[in-house]
This record gives structure tokens, C-alpha cells and sequence, in this order.
């Protein structure tokens, strides 16, 4: 992309009104410029009207900063670029990858170009300040800016940097019938709506026909009635029930009619840009500012419902993370309190095999454990499982006279243990 401003004027610049009327001004105050975005119908005369209308400012002594976003231009400009979407997007490798058509092929490079368009639009609100006007040029696929993505994000982008507006340009000569004037005013109902900036309609090749008549049609139904009475296709009569829902918008528009050919009318042109940049400072700043806040507000209210549910999730872990604990060390209690009664089975009977066994005797009613026929100790409300341990301890061998020696030491410590605790149980039970 290149980047190059304009030379500096050798006078101070002079307001858009004041130059184009020949007179000179003090010093103004440095001010943002204003983006101007030129759209209009392929054919309409959209960069001969740039042409134009950098060179009579440049005239006037009011800097330009021109931006081409029309990948399909053949050739040079007729105008000076600062930034070239040719520079960065190739129209015709995009048609042979994607097996494009050229309005298709159009549409994809605008919206592969507005990916980066934060980038520009950084790079524009310093520029604005360096120059009077920045003037942006876009392809004649006018649906990029009625219903594509790309046309949104160049909007938005633009206004919230810029003071922005649209200059939609209307081929007059074309409009000369009621049917496609109704339709060219469908298109600028749609955009305007679309992207909700100031709006100011140009009615181009006023050299070749004068725009009165389009401006008659729009200030006078019956005028347009009339003239569509004298059409005989069926859409004549949609024609005449849309003037009539156009008729409040049509009042709320800018209208100027030049010759881009010739130069008339450009200080026309250029006041009712002033008009529309201080339309935008005045009514639609403040709601995009308003706008703004509210979206702060329920990006700051999604995140602190985030932060909410995150806590609640991690007090709901950590209790499971608890739960979990007290089952751990519950589990682990049940399964030494299991081993020990497993070693007494097996020790009980490695004894009775020694012929040593000596019979336990509790004086306690309470204690889990009571002689069973001299065969083991057992817990009487574990029967089964002690079955299964009775199995089991059954297939043990013991291959040394000292290891049954010491699983027999180990009954005795463990008889012992149980005889102090019934003895302090018994004990507990005394009246005082």
C-alpha cells in the first residue's frame, strides 16, 4: 500500500464553504476530516466523480486522502490513491482459485480486505488529522453494502474513528424512466437503512439531462404518477405504491445534481458533505457513543456472570473434592478393620493346626468378637464374607515352622490388645 500525502498547500487551508465561493479565512482549528464514501450503480460515473471532486478541492487548497477499494479497476486511477486494495488483494488469482465469477470474485476480495480494516481504520484517524477530506472509492457492486458482511464492518470501522457519510451516485440519464428512477431509490432506501450514516444523492450527467425532473418526482406524487401512467409494463403500478412509502424518506434527503464530465456543481456537492459531516457530530455520534456504552455494559455483565458461574463451580469441586476425602479415609478405615479380622481368621487356625489353640473368653456382651465351637473368631453379622475368607485362608501354605511362628506372635499381640480394651470396657460399666 502506499501511504504518500499530498504536497502541503503553500496557504493555510480554508474551509470546504469559503473556498468553493473564492474567499480567503483565517486559521481554522485542526479538525478530524470527514470519510466520504462514494457508492454507486456500475456505470453511474462513481470514479470519475472522485476525479472531480479531489481536484476541486485541491484547487481550493483542502487536502485529499484518496482510498481505492475496487479490485477490478484495469490500469491507473483517474484519481490519486493513498491506499489500494490492488495492492494487497488479486482479483483475477481469486477467480481461478475459487472458480469465481467477476462479482463474486468482487465481493470476496472486499471482505477479505475488511479482515484487516481495524489496521486502516487506525491508520485513517491519523491521517484525518493531516488532511481535510478522506475519499473512498468503492466497486459498483452496490450488494456489498446492502446485504454483504464486508460493507458493515467498512461502515462501522469508519464511523467509529471519522465522521462519516455516503455519497450515493445515480446515473440521471438512466432515471429519465419512472421505473428505474423507483428502483435506483430502492437501492439508496436500502443502503441508507443499511448502514445508517448521513446520506446525500448525486445526480450525476446533468450535462447530458438535467436531474430537475428527478427532483420534481421526489418532492410530488402526482408528478410521478403522471409520468408512470404513461408506462405500460406491470411494474408501473408497484412503481406508484412505493412513491408513496418513499414519500416521507425522500424528504429527509440531501439531493445535488453535477456534471463530474464538466465540474458543475461541485460546490454543491461539497457544502452538503459539510452539512452531513455536522449531521453526524450532531445526532449520530451521541448513539453510537450510547451504543458503545451498552455493549461495555453487557460485555462487562457476560463477564461477571462468567466469573460468577466459575466460582459456584469451584465451591461445588471443592465440597466433592471433600465428600470424596471422607469416603477415601471411611474406605481405608473398612479395609484395615477388614485385614485385622482376615489375620485373625488365618492365625486362629494356623494354632488349631500347632494344637496350641487357647479359647478366648469376653466377659464384654458388647464385643464384636465371641468363640464359635473353638474353631475361630468371628463377627456374627459377617458370616458370608468370612466363609469366603475361610476358603481362601484354607489354600495358605506356610513352607517354614518360623513364619507360622510369627503369624503366631502376631495372634497373641492382637489377643492381648482385645483383652485390655474388654477389660476397660468392663470397667467403664462399674457403678460409681
Amino acid at each position: 500500500m502506499s501511504d504518500a500525502a499530498a504536497p502541503a498547500p503553500a496557504a493555510e487551508p480554508v474551509t470546504a464553504t469559503a473556498a468553493a465561493a473564492g474567499q480567503s479565512s483565517q486559521q481554522q482549528p485542526s479538525k478530524v476530516a470527514p470519510a466520504v464514501l462514494v457508492i454507486g450503480m456500475a456505470g453511474a460515473g462513481k470514479s470519475m466523480v472522485m476525479q472531480r471532486l479531489s481536484s476541486h478541492l485541491s484547487e481550493n487548497r483542502l487536502k485529499t486522502y484518496g482510498i481505492n477499494l475496487d479490485p477490478a479497476v484495469v490500469g491507473d486511477l483517474s484519481f490519486p490513491a493513498n491506499i489500494d486494495i490492488r495492492d494487497t488483494i488479486h482479483y483475477k488469482k481469486l477467480m481461478e482459485e475459487h472458480n469465481l465469477g467477476p462479482n463474486g470474485a468482487i465481493v470476496l476480495s472486499l471482505n477479505l480486505f475488511t479482515t484487516q480494516f481495524d489496521q486502516l481504520s487506525n491508520l485513517l484517524a491519523q491521517r484525518a488529522l493531516e488532511n481535510d477530506f478522506v475519499l473512498i472509492d468503492t466497486p459498483g457492486q452496490i450488494e456489498i453494502f446492502t446485504w454483504s458482511a464486508g460493507g458493515a464492518i467498512i461502515c462501522d470501522a469508519l464511523a467509529s474513528r471519522l465522521p462519516t457519510c455516503v455519497v450515493y451516485v445515480v446515473d440521471t440519464v438512466r432515471c429519465q424512466n419512472p421505473v428505474t428512477f423507483m428502483s435506483n431509490m430502492l437501492y439508496t432506501c436500502s443502503i441508507l437503512y443499511k448502514t445508517q450514516l448521513p446520506f446525500v444523492v448525486v445526480f450525476n450527467k446533468t450535462d447530458i439531462v438535467k436531474h430537475d425532473f428527478a427532483v420534481e418526482w421526489m418532492r410530488d406524487f402526482e408528478a410521478f404518477e403522471e409520468a408512470v401512467s404513461r408506462e405500460s409494463s406491470y411494474t408501473s403500478g408497484l412503481a406508484r405504491s412505493l412513491s408513496l412509502v418513499l414519500d416521507e424518506f425522500y424528504s429527509n434527503l440531501r439531493v445535488v445534481g453535477i456534471s463530474a464530465a464538466r465540474g458543475d456543481g461541485m460546490n454543491d456537492l461539497v457544502e452538503a458533505i459539510n452539512e452531513a459531516s455536522a449531521e453526524f457530530e450532531r445526532d449520530y455520534r451521541p448513539k453510537l457513543e450510547q451504543l458503545r456504552k451498552e455493549k461495555e455494559a453487557e460485555e462487562a455483565a457476560r463477564q461477571q456472570a462468567q466469573l460468577n458461574k466459575f466460582a459456584a463451580d469451584k465451591n461445588a469441586g471443592m465440597k466433592v473434592a471433600m465428600n470424596l476425602s471422607d469416603a477415601a479415609t471411611a474406605v481405608s478405615a473398612a479395609a484395615g478393620a477388614s485385614g485385622s479380622r482376615k489375620a485373625q481368621v488365618k492365625l486362629s487356625k494356623i494354632n488349631y493346626g500347632k494344637g496350641s489353640h487357647e479359647e478366648y473368653d469376653s466377659d464384654d456382651s458388647d464385643s464384636a468378637y465371641t468363640p464359635r465351637d473353638g474353631l475361630s473368631y468371628m463377627n456374627e453379622n459377617e458370616e458370608d464374607e468370612d466363609d469366603a475368607d475361610d476358603d481362601e485362608a484354607e489354600g495358605d501354605e506356610y513352607s517354614t515352622a518360623e513364619e507360622a511362628e510369627k503369624e503366631r506372635l502376631q495372634f497373641e499381640s492382637f489377643k492381648s490388645f482385645l483383652a485390655s480394651q474388654n477389660a476397660s470396657s468392663a470397667v467403664a460399666k462399674k457403678p460409681q
